[in-house]
């Protein structure tokens, strides 16, 4: 069971990730691509290690992966932004996690849609 400091540390990083991905990473490199979203961060009790899960909502599934494989490999600048905007003592090494949860409700609202359109077709005729 979670804290309610580490709850709230938590949901700190998420923002704060996201942050600097969209303001800083998005500048420093042309690879990120598509809507990317910071879906949980979750800190360690002993704040050394976070656990960060994205999703990328892009063009295809290829340009995600690229944009996912690219926040990883920044981590450490990621990490280095986090100091410097949370100004704590120790900042946690960043463990990205592959989040489908975009590219699923995307799914399913492209689903929906054609059902509904399947169904007016039917009515019209």
């Amino acid at each position: 069971m979670k804290s309610l400091r580490g709850e709230r540390l938590s949901a700190e990083y998420q923002k704060a990730v996201y942050e600097v991905i969209s303001k800083k990473l998005k500048y420093k490199t042309d690879k990120i691509k598509g809507i990317v979203s910071v879906t949980k961060a979750d800190v360690s009790p002993d704040l050394k290690n976070a656990k960060i899960y994205i999703s990328v909502l892009a063009k295809n599934e290829q340009e995600s992966r690229e944009t996912f494989e690219e926040i990883s490999k920044n981590a450490g600048f990621i990490r280095y932004e986090l100091a410097h905007m949370m100004q704590m003592r120790t900042v946690p090494e960043l463990h990205f996690f592959w989040d489908d949860t975009m590219e699923y409700g995307d799914k399913i609202d492209k689903l929906i849609k054609k059902l509904s359109e399947e169904e007016k077709g039917e009515k019209a005729d």
